[in-house]
């Protein structure tokens, strides 16, 4: 067996125990407010931390170009309760002129 298929295994076995833990935690555990409060925001963190690794990385290096830009006018936009559509048609036109321009 390769190399690849134990990490493949590893990691199946790994996620299974993860989410046997999980099930496993006491109910009155899960229902505490201050967990409940930080579970609600768990999903928007990592998404934020995705966008921004997105934005601004190029491989290993830090990139300042028109995705920044489009990410700037689109943080702009949301604040201002744009529509969804218009939020992505003005980032992208933004990103695509930055692009153009430098």
């Amino acid at each position: 067996m390769s190399a690849t298929w134990l990490a493949v295994l590893a990691a199946c076995l790994g996620c299974y125990l993860l989410k046997l833990a999980g099930l496993s935690v006491p109910a009155a555990w899960v229902e505490h407010p201050v967990v409940r409060r930080v579970v609600d925001f768990v999903p928007a963190a990592l998404l934020a931390a995705l966008v921004a690794v997105q934005a601004a990385t190029s491989g290993s290096q830090l990139v300042v170009d028109g995705r920044l830009a489009g990410l700037a006018v689109a943080a702009l936009a949301l604040a201002l309760r744009a529509p969804f559509v218009v939020v992505l048609l003005l980032a992208g036109a933004t990103g695509a002129l930055v692009h153009v321009l430098a």
